[in-house]
């Protein structure tokens, strides 16, 4: 599986400079919601926009449907670039080395730009290059890796920003044709076509969490389409391109969107919190690899936290006897009828929830089993 991000990496080595002490190490990306700040205006000033050339005349209606498509969605999709900065010891200057790039696309006329998480992660400065060639420092306001989603903000006036049209991924179906637009390579706009070629795959997110309900698509999407969008005939957005699987690194005909609802559910999370709001019970639950270990399907709960819904309900996490040895509390077997085996399906069963609703656990305590009742809280 290969994520797609890096438009290119740019390595300069200057062994005598490390040695000598002349560049300090890299300076800590900031945290969600931080960063610099914008400038007020662009870095690069808005080009008039370019004349289009008149269309030849014998194109079929699924031609003229795709190509309106591209350009009016042209106009939403964004360059994102980013950079590492680097102090000299002795002048204290700062320079740049270039980290990657990929795509992104304009959410609202308040300028947050929607990328994924993997295309920012690396680098300390973001730049953002709209469709009309303008170019504004971004502020990072939301970092989701969890579902590989990242959420900036420019400064740039409503004049500069034509933000995309939002669908559903609720109500798809296999073989419907898609659109994918961003910028491989580095290449400005690019129109790849397809269709959808599965519902309800599972990716590996960059913290090693599973995304679940994506999207895999034919069309192709090469290094720096990652966090383009993926559109349907109308031109509205169903999902967020972000990987493709690959041997040789590029396009094998098998790619994969996160779907656009998990998008419209955490971005009011990322732009008000910084980061997702995590719905849970309070307890501490003991990794996988343990109750494989022991034979035991469900989540081992390690610890309850105090004051928490799980307390309240009488949890019980593992405990020391006198003599030393550790015994086992409570396993969540199940969440609303519905089978958990790992930590990963509870953390799924919660976020499906949602902050505020009540939840039916089923809970095995030695031979004994229980239905529990507890109201989901945020917690971090």
């Amino acid at each position: 599986m290969a994520r797609q991000g890096g438009g290119f990496s740019l390595l300069v080595v200057l062994a005598i400079g490390f040695a000598l002490g002349q560049i300090t190490p890299p300076v800590l990306p900031s945290p969600p919601g931080g960063g610099s700040s914008p400038t007020s205006g662009p870095r690069v000033a808005a080009s008039p926009a370019p004349t289009l050339p008149p269309l030849p005349p014998d194109l079929t209606e699924g031609e003229l449907r795709d190509i309106e498509v591209f350009r009016r969605a042209s106009a939403s999709v964004a360059y994102i670039t980013t950079v590492a900065l680097r102090r000299d010891f002795f002048s204290m200057n700062v320079f740049e080395i270039p980290q990657g790039s990929g795509s992104g696309f304009v959410w609202d006329r308040d300028g947050h730009i929607v990328t994924n998480y993997h295309v920012v992660s690396e680098g300390q400065a973001v730049r953002v290059t709209l469709a009309d060639q303008s170019e504004w420092d971004a502020e990072v306001v939301g970092l989701a890796p969890d579902k590989d989603l990242a959420v900036l903000r420019i400064t740039a006036d409503a004049a500069h920003l034509v933000p995309v049209p939002i669908g559903t991924s609720s109500r798809l179906a296999v073989g419907q044709k898609v659109l994918a637009i961003g910028n491989p390579f580095g290449l400005d706009h690019t129109l790849t076509t397809g269709v959808l070629s599965a519902l309800g795959r599972e990716l590996k997110s960059p913290s090693g969490r599973v995304i679940r309900d994506v999207l895999q698509t034919d069309a192709a999407i090469n290094p720096g389409n990652s966090g383009g969008p993926l559109l349907d005939s109308s031109g509205r957005l169903i999902g967020v391109n972000t990987a493709i699987y690959s041997p040789s690194g590029a396009s094998a005909g098998i790619g994969f969107a996160i779907p656009v609802d998990t998008l419209k559910t955490l971005l009011p999370q990322l732009i008000a919190h910084g980061k997702p709001v995590q719905p849970g019970i309070g307890i501490v639950p003991l990794a996988d690899y343990w109750a494989s270990r022991f034979d035991i399907i469900g989540v081992i709960v390690r610890s309850v936290s105090d004051g928490s819904p799980a307390e309240r309900a009488g949890f019980r996490g593992l405990r020391l006897t006198g003599g030393g040895r550790m015994v086992l509390g409570d396993v969540i077997t199940a969440v609303d009828g519905t089978k958990v085996r790992s930590v990963d399906d509870l953390l799924h069963a919660f976020e499906a929830a949602g902050v505020g609703a009540r939840v039916r656990l089923s809970v095995q305590r030695g031979e004994t089993t229980r239905e529990v009742t507890v109201t989901l809280v945020a917690v971090d």
